[in-house]
């Protein structure tokens, strides 16, 4: 049965009450307060809930972008908000996103700014969305805002891309390599070790270290799990502490190739985040709140935080930044002229272009050093493990000559 949310006013004392009520139709909630002697102002069907059931499909970055163009399209033809809304809920393919919609509808339509209808949503849309919306909707530039954004969620999710792309093929061959050993050692040596026990003879040592892991596998394999699983719930507690995710992530900063594609994004990430909302009218302080929480990095957010505190005491963003030692002297410098000349969310948008760039580079480098690397090392294991199989045999035949 579906949810009415009605406002209503008394007659006697003019006093206006908001209520919901479970009935079959509209006319039932006339009836109910008529019985009351309540006058009718308002009747809306409540929106449903938008809950992320199990198995359903979330809210990604590109139909956040799709949507985002589209509204900005419709409001910059001069289409009112409501439609423009209405319109957007019928033609999203993504059912969460459409349900969301409907209840933004519903939530502007009752008094709601857009950006307090959105903000009841963080699943869909982040708070640097809301932010940007509401500085749009004061400062009468919605349509301009919400280009914006759209240009600054596809680059951003481009750049996440990028790394999360680098990470991809050593993940796929450590798995091969893992896969490979792990067949190795469970089910062609055995065969090996039954035929060298036959023979009863003195066997190398590369051949009885290979044979004594495969034993300890096969007979101790549920240990080899529970040692792994421990790791991996103490290393999440440990990640999941201020000090550990710091440790963490600086160590991530540090790892040769790696950590300069990682410095990069980071980098990246905040200029072009904080100068969007610079540009799109979020004060400073607010901006850095901001920034700091879609770092994806503790160094980062220390970082920037700090920076929030100094331009908090009247100083400058630059000398925090300069002391993280995560952004290069070039940032830091054109951070400080922008300061100085007032066009700081320009010179931070050209650090983000110029970063993009940089990823790609660093992206490319690390693939190129990934490559080789990972063949190497599957190669000297499992090729270590095969010779070390076949000395026996080799001093068999060599014993027979």
């Amino acid at each position: 049965m579906p949810k009415f949310e009605y406002t209503a006013r008394n007659p006697s004392t003019g006093q206006i009450t908001k209520g919901e009520l479970e009935v079959a139709s509209r006319d039932d909630v006339t009836a109910y307060l008529r019985r009351n002697r309540m006058i009718l102002v308002n009747v809306r069907e409540a929106p449903q809930k938008v809950q992320l059931k199990l198995g359903a499909k979330g809210v990604s970055t590109r139909d956040i972008v799709i949507f985002t163009r589209q509204f900005s399209t419709m409001i910059n033809a001069g289409l009112p908000l409501v439609q423009s809304l209405n319109i957007l809920a019928q033609q999203t393919e993504n059912r969460m996103l459409a349900e969301t919609t409907k209840a933004v509808v519903y939530d502007v339509e009752s008094g709601h700014t857009l950006a307090d209808a959105l903000g009841k949503h963080p699943k869909a849309f982040s708070e640097l969305y809301v932010n940007m919306v509401a500085a749009g909707e004061a400062g009468g530039i919605l349509d301009t805002i919400l280009m914006r954004l759209a240009t600054f969620l596809e680059k951003n999710d481009a750049l996440v891309r990028k790394v999360k792309g680098a990470m991809v093929y050593p993940g796929v061959i450590l798995s091969v390599a893992g896969i490979a050993i792990a067949v190795l050692l469970i089910f062609v040596i055995p065969t090996f070790e039954k035929m060298f026990a036959s023979v009863n003879m003195q066997l190398p040592l590369p051949t009885r270290i290979v044979i004594g892991l495969s034993n300890f596998l096969v007979n101790y394999w549920w240990a080899l799990l529970g040692v792994a699983g421990l790791a991996a719930f103490a290393f999440r507690r440990y990640y999941a502490t201020k000090d550990g995710r710091r440790n963490v992530d600086a160590t991530m900063l540090r790892v040769p190739v790696l950590g300069d594609v990682l410095r990069k994004s980071a980098v990246s990430r905040f200029t072009r985040t904080l100068g969007t909302l610079l540009s799109s009218g979020v004060s400073i302080l607010e901006g850095l709140e901001i920034t700091a929480k879609t770092a994806g990095n503790r160094v980062v957010y220390d970082a920037i935080m700090e920076s929030r505190a100094s331009i908090a005491g009247g100083d400058t963003i630059a000398a925090p930044l300069e002391k993280s030692k995560v952004f290069p002297p070039m940032v830091i410098s054109m951070i400080s002229v922008g300061e100085q000349t007032g066009g700081l969310d320009e010179m931070l948008s050209k650090i983000a272009d110029f970063y993009d760039e940089e990823v790609d580079v660093a992206v490319s480098a690390l693939l190129s050093l990934m490559e080789p690397i990972m063949i190497v090392i599957l190669g000297v294991v499992v090729g270590g493990m095969v010779i070390a199989m076949y000395l026996p045999i080799f001093d068999m035949m060599n014993a027979v000559q």
